[in-house]
C-alpha cells in the first residue's frame, strides 16, 4: 500500500509542478502587485484586507468551479474546447497588450467589496487565461492534480496579497514594474500559443 502511494505521489509530481507553474505565470500574483496597490491606495488598511479577501476567496470559488464544471459547461453552450482556447486567447492577449502599454488597469471601484470582486478577483486573477488553463490542466493531467493546482496557486495568492506592502517596498517601483511587464510578456505568449492550438485544431 505505501509502495503504491510512493508511486502515485512520484507519478503526479511532474504535473503537479506543470500544473502550478502555468498556472502561476497566468494568474500572475506578483506582477500585478503595483496594480493591486493601485486599485487599493485610497483604502483604509482593514478596507484594503477586505478587499483582497474577497478577491481570494471569489476567484477560488470561480476556478475551482470552472475546474469541476467547465466542460459541462461549454458543453450547455454547445461551445468547443478549441473555440474557448481561441476566445480565451484573443481576450488574455488584449489583458497583455494592456498590461504592456497602459501599465494597468484604470478602474474606480467604490468599495472593498466591488474592487475585491471586480478586477481583482475578475479578470486580474481569474480570467480567460486562467480559466482556459484549468480546463486544459482538467484534460491533460486529471482532476487531482487540477485541484491540488488550483488551491496551491490561492495559497500563494493570500499570501502575497496579505503581505503586499513589504513585498512592493522590497521590490521597489522599478523592480514591481519591470516584473509586471515581464510577466505580460508571458502572458502574452501562453496567448499567442492558445490561439495557434485552438486554429490548428479546427483546421484539422
Amino acid at each position: 500500500m505505501l509502495e503504491n502511494l510512493l508511486s502515485t505521489i512520484s507519478t503526479i509530481i511532474p504535473d503537479l509542478l506543470r500544473g502550478i507553474i502555468t498556472l502561476f505565470i497566468v494568474v500572475d500574483p506578483l506582477g500585478n502587485i503595483p496594480i493591486f496597490i493601485s486599485l487599493t491606495e485610497n483604502m483604509k488598511k482593514n478596507q484594503r484586507r477586505k478587499a483582497f479577501n474577497i478577491a481570494t476567496i471569489t476567484g477560488l470559488i470561480l476556478l475551482l468551479a470552472f475546474a469541476m464544471m467547465g466542460q459541462q459547461i461549454l458543453i450547455f453552450f454547445g461551445i468547443s474546447m478549441h473555440s474557448f482556447m481561441i476566445a480565451g486567447g484573443i481576450l488574455l492577449l488584449i489583458i497583455a497588450v494592456r498590461l504592456l502599454i497602459a501599465g494597468g488597469w484604470e478602474e474606480n471601484p467604490k468599495s472593498p467589496e466591488s474592487v475585491g470582486a471586480v478586477p481583482i478577483a475578475c479578470p486580474l486573477l481569474v480570467g480567460p487565461g486562467a480559466i482556459t488553463t484549468t480546463i486544459l490542466s482538467l484534460q491533460e493531467f486529471g482532476f487531482l492534480v487540477t485541484i491540488i493546482s488550483v488551491l496551491i496557486i490561492f495559497a500563494i495568492v493570500w499570501l502575497v496579497l496579505n503581505f503586499i506592502d513589504p513585498i512592493y517596498r522590497f521590490l521597489g517601483v522599478v523592480g514591481s514594474l519591470v516584473i509586471s511587464r515581464v510577466m505580460a510578456l508571458f502572458i502574452a505568449a501562453i496567448a499567442i500559443q492558445y490561439i495557434i492550438s485552438g486554429v490548428t485544431h479546427t483546421i484539422q
